[in-house]
């Protein structure tokens, strides 16, 4: 009996040392860990990974030390990259042109976005009863790429409707009050504004167009550093697989993390994570080796040069690293 309880109280010791010495360990590895600047947009998409990696200790183990950056859109992220500002962002698929356009590099994909919708006041029912309405879109958005996409699928152009471009606020305050007959725009903020307006029509959705036209959302880094610190990129690229394979097997959890991160309801996220596609990072992996990732970004190419947006985009594989990411 004694043997045994001074074995114990042996262990009990070696425990109570063990705690603060794992601790000061810790605590030395995140000290030394490379600090970068991240940026995020405070919603589902633009926001999970982060939020996981946060939670779940991801980016001290990967040996990275982030700073936290919230953004409202993909343009603004590229600017602050090339002004040095910040090391990596996200973006969603209407801002891929300017990746495209050589101001960043794309290391790594995160999902595919089903959310974007063309929406109507009650008693327009199609895209042609939109001819010579109001329609607010964040001009360069997504919700801008599918209300083009819908209006060419429906046999009109979009000088056919009166385009006024507004930031996605906007376009929700907008189209309650009745001062627009239509929206390019996305969930959550969809369901912000049938809040509002209940009997709100949903004339086009996104997944009408998939998978002919995809639309992914990525990460992308500073030029800078892909050249030269390419050991950081790899432990960022680290990081995002971890979190996104966490994300893919139990998206409910990840919603409710995000929404602590966030500080806000869960049931608007909730809604927002239904409309997506969240590959592991092994199908991540082999997408980008077989050119389906490729495939998926030269299609957001030909939409931006048919759409005006730009005219001569590179070809992905300049700018998307799949190599490294699916040597990560």
């Amino acid at each position: 009996m004694t043997f045994t309880r001074r074995k114990f109280l042996g262990a009990a010791a070696a425990g109570a040392l063990a705690t603060p010495i794992i601790a000061v360990a810790t605590r030395d590895a995140y000290a030394q860990a490379k600090p970068v600047r991240v940026g995020y947009i405070a919603d589902y998409f633009g926001t999970s990974l982060t939020a996981i990696a946060s939670d779940q200790g991801m980016w001290a183990k990967h040996g990275l030390k982030p700073d936290l950056k919230v953004f409202t859109n993909g343009p603004i992220q590229i600017q602050a990259l090339g002004a040095g500002s910040l090391d990596f962002g996200y973006v969603g698929p209407g801002a891929l042109w300017l990746p495209a356009s050589g101001r960043a590099k794309l290391v790594a994909m995160n999902a595919l976005g089903l959310s974007d919708r063309v929406i109507a006041q009650k008693g327009i029912n199609t895209m042609k009863d939109l001819k010579g309405k109001k329609v607010g879109v964040p001009a360069g958005t997504s919700g801008d790429m599918l209300l083009r996409l819908a209006l060419a699928k429906a046999g009109m152009q979009i000088s056919d409707i009166e385009v006024i471009k507004m930031d996605p606020s906007t376009v929700v305050s907008a189209f309650a009050s009745k001062q627009i007959d239509g929206a390019g725009i996305w969930y959550p903020l969809v369901g912000t504004i049938k809040k509002n307006v209940p009997d709100v029509v949903e004339v086009a959705k996104s997944e009408e167009f998939y998978p002919a036209n995809s639309f992914p959302s990525a990460f992308v880094a500073r030029n800078e550093v892909v050249v030269e610190d390419r050991e950081t990129v790899r432990k960022f690229i680290a990081t995002l697989k971890e979190a996104n394979d966490y994300r893919a097997a139990d998206v409910p959890r990840s919603v409710q993390i995000t929404a602590k991160f966030l500080s806000v309801p869960a049931d608007a996220l909730a809604v927002e994570s239904q409309n997506g596609k969240f590959l592991t990072s092994a199908e991540l992996t082999k997408a980008s080796k077989d050119g389906t990732v490729v495939g998926w970004l030269k299609g957001l190419n030909d939409q931006f040069v048919a759409f005006g947006t730009m005219q001569n985009p590179l070809d992905p594989k300049d700018y998307y690293l799949a190599d490294l990411y699916a040597g990560s």
